[in-house]
């Protein structure tokens, strides 16, 4: 018979390796090949802490050759948090498509809809591409659909403040579910480059997108919105629905 001592050594290795176990693997990624957002930094923290919550593993890497068939293999969800023009060369471009097609997850964070733009096959997926932004100010969010992961508990309507992006006529308008838009009255959307987008200004969206999931926000321009909870539960349910395609009613 199994002395008390190794029944209680395997109690212990036994229980240690259930509260360990992890929901998914998530590889965060935030190279930049144009502008850096010092607020990556926040982002990862941010992101880290995510992962201690919601009991998932994060690999961060701005080294764009861990993108290979084997490397990405070992992951639920690629996240592209703030990246920036080309980061990917061909044959890591091929591994991206191959691992989405797989019925992977990706998720877009703010400047990732800045990034690859002679990829199409990545704008498809992000859904729409930056244009242009006016300077950082306060403006009203409204929820479009609180029954995404993450939205449940925001309101209707919303104050907040961060950097709004001008997008690109999208690729695919019609495939792309709208989570939240920007009331363009409430702040002033004019540059140079653009006048706003109307009275449909989409800020956060998803869609099933060439077998696997895509799910993009453009909020996250700001470092300290990385420890705002309703950032934060936003951001939470982007990854968790992308890793895993739950949560939606």
């Amino acid at each position: 018979m199994m002395s008390k001592k190794l029944l209680t050594l395997l109690f212990v290795v036994l229980a240690a390796g259930t509260s360990y176990a992890q929901q998914f693997k998530a590889l965060l990624f935030t190279k930049t090949a144009g502008f850096h957002h010092v607020s990556i930094h926040e982002g990862v923290s941010g992101i880290r802490n995510l992962a201690s919550r919601h009991n998932f593993s994060v690999d961060w890497q701005e080294n764009a050759d861990v993108f290979t068939d084997k490397n990405l293999a070992n992951y639920a969800v690629v996240i592209f948090l703030n990246t920036t023009g080309d980061v990917l060369n061909e044959t890591q471009q091929a591994a991206l498509e191959k691992y989405i097609k797989s019925g992977k997850g990706w998720v877009g964070i703010h400047s990732a809809a800045d990034t690859e733009y002679d990829w199409p096959w990545y704008g498809k997926m992000v859904g729409m591409y930056f244009k242009t932004h006016p300077a950082q100010q306060t403006a009203f969010l409204d929820v479009k659909d609180s029954n995404f992961p993450g939205l449940e508990r925001f309101p209707k309507r919303m104050l907040w403040t961060d950097e709004w992006y001008e997008y690109k006529k999208p690729y695919n308008a019609d495939d792309l579910k709208i989570l939240i838009t920007i009331d363009e009255k409430t702040y002033d959307p004019k540059t140079n480059q653009g006048t706003g987008m109307g009275a449909e200004h989409p800020m956060a969206w998803y869609h099933n997108y060439d077998g696997g999931r895509a799910f993009y926000t453009g909020l996250g321009h700001i470092g300290l919105v990385y420890s705002d909870q309703s950032f934060l539960d936003h951001l939470y349910g982007g990854i968790y629905w992308a890793a895993t395609g739950k949560g939606i009613k």
